[in-house]
C-alpha cells in the first residue's frame, strides 16, 4: 500500500495536478510537495471510490463540487488570533484615523481579510477595533473575510476555537467575547459572528474579487508566498482593483508589493510597513 501512495503521483500524472490546481488557485505545487499532494489525493480518492488516478483527474475536469473539495483539502489553514498584532495596532492607531478623516461619522468604511481562514484573521480585526479603536461606533464598519476553501468558511461561521487558536488572547478578551469552554472549545459570542460576513473568493480570479466590491482596507496576509511570479502579478492587480484609491493593502511580514506593482506606494508607520494605492 505505502508503495502504491509514493507512486501515485508521478511524471505526467504530478504534472496535470499541478497544472489543474495552479489553474485553479494560482498555487504553485512542484516535485517537493509531491507528498503532501499524493496524502490529501488519496484521501479524496478513497472518499468519490475511485481507484485509478486518469479516472479522478477525469471526475476533476468534470465535477466542479470534488474540485472545490480537492481546494479545500490542499489549502493550508494555519492561523491563530491576534497574528502578527503589530498590524493591527497600526490600523487602529493610524490607518483608520486617516481613512476616518476623510469620511463623515455614520460613513461606511469596508475592511476586506482575505484568506481569512478559519476565522481567526477577520475576527481579530473585530476584537482589535473594539478594544483599541475609539471611534468604532462612529463609523459603519463592514468586515469581510474571505477564502477559496469551503470548508474553512463555514467553520468560520460556526466559530468554534481550540486553546491553541486563542492563546494568544488575553483573559478579559476571552471573558468578554467568548463563551465558556466546552470540550475544549471555546465559540466566539453572536454578536461578532453576525458583525463579520464570510464569503468564498479566489483572488486570481477577476470576477470572484470584483463580486465582493471595493474597499477601504484589505488585509492579505501570508497567501503572496505560495504564488509564482505571473499569479503574484494577477493577485496584485486584483488587489488594486478592489482598494479605493488611497486605500491601504497589509501583506504578510514576508512579502511584498515593490518588485510586483509599482501602482502601490510604500509607507512606512511608526509599527508596520503597508502599501496605499495611489
Amino acid at each position: 500500500m505505502e508503495s502504491a501512495t509514493e507512486s501515485l503521483l508521478a511524471g505526467s500524472s504530478l504534472e496535470q495536478f499541478t497544472t489543474l490546481l495552479y489553474r485553479l488557485t494560482g498555487m504553485k505545487f512542484g516535485e517537493k510537495k509531491r507528498y503532501y499532494l499524493e496524502r490529501r489525493v488519496t484521501e479524496r480518492m478513497k472518499r468519490t471510490a475511485t481507484t485509478d488516478i486518469v479516472r479522478y483527474l477525469y471526475l476533476l475536469e468534470h465535477d466542479p463540487h470534488e474540485r472545490q473539495l480537492l481546494i479545500n483539502a490542499v489549502t493550508i489553514n494555519e492561523t491563530y488570533f491576534l497574528r502578527e498584532d503589530h498590524q493591527l495596532a497600526a490600523l487602529a492607531d493610524d490607518i483608520l484615523p486617516a481613512i476616518a478623516a476623510k469620511k463623515q461619522p455614520g460613513d461606511l468604511i469596508r475592511i476586506w481579510s482575505l484568506p481569512c481562514s478559519t476565522g481567526e484573521e477577520a475576527y481579530s480585526i473585530a476584537l482589535w477595533l473594539l478594544e483599541r479603536w475609539p471611534l468604532v461606533d462612529a463609523y459603519n464598519v463592514e468586515i469581510i473575510g474571505s477564502d477559496i476553501d469551503t470548508h474553512a468558511l463555514d467553520a468560520a461561521r460556526e466559530g468554534y476555537y481550540s486553546a491553541r487558536s486563542l492563546g494568544r488572547l488575553p483573559e478579559e478578551m476571552l471573558s468578554a467575547y467568548f463563551e465558556q469552554e466546552h470540550n475544549h472549545r471555546r465559540r466566539i459570542v453572536q454578536d461578532l459572528r453576525e458583525s463579520v460576513l464570510f464569503t468564498q473568493v479566489n483572488l486570481n480570479d477577476c470576477a470572484s474579487v470584483a463580486s465582493q466590491g471595493g474597499f477601504d482596507i484589505i488585509l492579505c496576509r501570508n497567501l503572496l508566498i505560495y504564488f509564482d511570479e505571473a499569479s503574484r502579478a494577477e493577485a496584485a492587480q486584483n488587489l488594486h482593483e478592489a482598494l479605493f484609491p488611497g486605500g491601504y493593502l497589509l501583506l504578510g511580514h514576508s512579502e511584498s508589493m515593490a518588485r510586483i506593482d509599482e501602482r502601490f506606494d510604500l509607507v512606512r508607520l511608526d509599527r508596520a510597513i503597508v502599501y496605499r494605492r495611489r
